[in-house]
């Protein structure tokens, strides 16, 4: 029983069929998949981010998370998809720093609110310990 018919070992048609053989291997590994993981956790972040009131505190860097993300749905569009992959991861990134940041700076406003706080009832301390 032969495996392979005479026409593949063939000297003239083996280079032939090599070739063929690469063409399909290359054919089969070209494009890796689209990043859905990687695209759906830049919009999740964002979301998150915006929840967390990143408009008004971190206005930029989200902006700029936004814009990434419509680069890496453009990636995708284009089949640039290890392009795409690291826009998203980018713009999950940005998203994030803006999420933190304006934890921060709800943060520091709290703690501004409290040392206001802190110094009236200190102030007002003073004062009846004056009267008494």
């Amino acid at each position: 029983m032969k495996i392979f018919p005479a026409f593949f070992l063939h000297p003239r048609t083996t280079p032939l069929f090599s070739f063929v053989l690469v063409l399909l291997l290359a054919a089969c590994a070209s494009a890796p998949p689209p990043p859905t993981e990687s695209l759906n956790a830049a919009r999740d972040a964002i979301a998150s981010a915006e929840d967390a009131e990143a408009r008004q505190y971190a206005p930029a860097d989200l902006e700029e998370a936004r814009a990434q993300l419509v680069m890496a749905e453009k990636a995708v569009e284009g089949a640039a998809m290890v392009q795409a992959d690291q826009l998203a991861q980018q713009s999950r990134v940005v998203a994030e720093l803006a999420k933190e940041r304006t934890l921060a700076a709800k943060a520091a406003a709290i703690n501004r609110q409290l040392k206001r706080d802190a110094d009236a009832l200190d102030e007002e301390m003073g004062r009846q310990g004056e009267q008494r």
